[in-house]
């Protein structure tokens, strides 16, 4: 447990090759991030490349629109940030044993009542990659986007932020920790996709919650 790091693949650029499905707060924010430290990016929405015209355009960069499969297709790593209640929609052939980054929540007011979930049988997460087969890793789902926006790449002595993180393959959640250390937070493992994925859902101790990574490892795991 604990906050971990590690090298990513290598891209074209020096860095990975990143699929965003999903452009809203979240998604738009992380491909930001994702291209300001050297990893190509192409992100996607349902509605179609053209619409995102007015997003690349401000996020600068390098960053590319591409349909929700280009996106997929594309990237060593994707990122799902979609409602979870559109999650049959995502191209699970395109996205099987990929590195998936999910940073969906479930809320049943807006995704609609998913009876697994009501009765915490199984969790969203578990539920994504099975439908995807992909190795899927829970994280970037507590932190208001505008924290994530501001509290990256912090230096000079201020604190960094942890982003709780979960997993059931070691190597993804290295390659995911890996990332979100290189954008300025601190990664700290909660466990794998069902124990470790309900101690950071909502209404958890630590959602939406700015906490340091001793402080949030030790929420995580309070007995």
């Amino acid at each position: 447990t604990g906050p971990v790091s590690c090298p990513a693949p290598g891209g074209t650029r020096g860095g990975m090759r990143i699929g965003i499905i999903g452009a809203g707060r979240i998604g738009s924010t992380l491909a930001g991030h994702f291209d300001r430290i050297g990893h190509e990016v192409v992100i996607s929405n349902a509605r179609g490349p053209q619409s995102l015209t007015g997003l690349v355009a401000e996020l600068g960069g390098s960053v590319r629109a591409g349909t929700v499969e280009e996106a997929a297709d594309f990237g060593e790593v994707v990122v799902v940030s979609i409602p979870y209640g559109r999650y049959r929609e995502l191209p699970a052939d395109r996205l099987r044993d990929k590195v998936v980054i999910d940073t969906c929540n479930y809320y049943p007011e807006r995704d609609g009542h998913d009876a697994d979930l009501d009765a915490d049988v199984t969790t969203s997460s578990e539920k994504i990659k099975a439908h995807t087969g992909s190795n899927l890793v829970k994280a970037f789902n507590t932190l208001p986007w505008q924290q994530l926006r501001d509290h990256a790449y912090r230096g000079d002595g201020v604190p960094r932020v942890a982003v709780p993180l979960s997993g059931s393959d070691d190597g993804a959640k290295a390659v995911v920790a890996g990332l979100t250390r290189d954008i300025g937070f601190d990664p700290v493992i909660a466990g794998n996709l069902g124990q470790g994925g309900r101690r950071h859902q909502p209404g958890t101790s630590v959602y939406a919650t700015e906490l340091p990574a001793a402080e949030m490892d030790a929420l995580l795991h309070a007995a």
